[in-house]
């Protein structure tokens, strides 16, 4: 590889490390507004599914708009693989979720949940028959050390047959996320992968949120939030314009351009701000333990993004990854960042 392909390279990869971690921040970031409209009266479905509508209603006349017949083009060749990734990597990973979180302990059940990129790396080294990059796992096996200190896993440890299937649902659901993003790479514009995915899991969810049942007048309440006031229907907006649209969108455009290897491992950070940002918001308090797991989590993000390099002559972007596609050192081609219910667990 020459120098301007090096340089073309790194200068991809900050970008989308950068729009990962950024996705990160956003998918957190619900947590204190979500948290606060279930205190309001809503169930934790119907601020999901709340969430995800809002999504939908954004992005679909966005695609409209700025993709246009694209859009349309994009979507027939690949309709089953979008299904699939709204049931799964959208509607399934959050319904799953919160399954495991009544029955178990709230931070047993995010663990699980994130055990999704351990069957990403699961999947391609046995299915896929890729190369598992060995930076790349060793990043996710310390990033999930440090997400069972930042949850404290250990804290009223308790073992529910129906709870324990719903995590490992939910990890598969969110392994299903990377993989099927990975897929679609160079093949589908990511706000056509996204519009269609908050289409399918709004339509899927629905008959669990019954939102023919929800109390709407939630949404014109003063909500308490961080100790002041606001309207529900701006706390909707909020975690549904940018918990959602922006994460989703940033997630997908910025980790197409690292493996699902190394995305697997940045989602962790994704509990790091939202215990951050309840610490801000809400004056949780962290305790040297959770601090401890963050900066494990961030190591191991760290290490896991040192195998987001191409081989060489070959340039880390996502047009370089169409059919026929070549694997990179990682032996994978994208992923996103972790569609986790955790922050919107609200």
């Amino acid at each position: 590889m020459d120098a301007a392909a090096r340089d073309g390279a790194a200068r991809t990869r900050a970008w989308g490390l950068f729009l990962a971690l950024f996705s990160s921040v956003c998918f957190g970031a619900s947590g204190p507004f979500g948290k606060a409209l279930i205190e309001a009266g809503l169930g934790p479905l119907q601020a999901v599914w709340l969430r995800i509508a809002v999504a939908a209603l954004v992005l679909v006349p966005a695609a409209v708009i700025w993709r246009g017949r694209a859009a349309a083009r994009g979507l027939r060749p690949h309709l089953r693989a979008l299904t699939v990734y709204g049931l799964t990597g959208v509607a399934g990973c959050q319904a799953c979720y919160f399954v495991a979180a009544s029955r178990l302990p709230v931070g047993v059940a995010i663990l699980l949940e994130f055990s999704g990129p351990v069957i990403v790396l699961g999947w391609l080294r046995v299915v896929r028959r890729a190369p598992v990059h060995r930076t790349a796992a060793a990043g996710v096996a310390i990033a999930m050390t440090g997400l069972a200190l930042v949850v404290q896993v250990w804290t009223g440890l308790s073992l529910d047959p129906v709870g324990l299937a719903a995590g490992l649902g939910a990890a598969a659901c969110q392994a299903s996320y990377f993989l099927i993003v990975d897929r679609l790479t160079g093949r589908v514009d990511p706000l056509v992968i996204t519009c269609a995915g908050s289409v399918v899991a709004a339509a899927a969810l629905a008959g669990l949120a019954a939102p023919w049942a929800l109390p709407w007048d939630v949404l014109g309440a003063a909500v308490p939030v961080a100790g002041h006031t606001a309207p529900g229907w701006t706390l909707v907006a909020w975690i549904g314009i940018v918990s959602t649209v922006l994460a989703y969108l940033t997630g997908v455009a910025g980790l197409q351009r690292l493996s699902a290897q190394v995305g697997g491992a940045i989602c962790y950070t994704e509990a790091v701000a939202a215990a951050l940002i309840a610490w801000a918001a809400l004056g949780e308090r962290l305790t040297a333990v959770q601090m401890l797991g963050g900066a494990v989590v961030l190591t191991g993000a760290y290490i896991a993004q040192r195998a987001a390099v191409p081989p060489a002559g070959q340039a880390l972007s996502p047009r370089n990854r169409r059919t026929p596609r070549n694997t990179d050192t990682a032996g994978s081609t994208t992923a996103t960042s972790a569609p986790s219910a955790t922050a919107a667990e609200a």
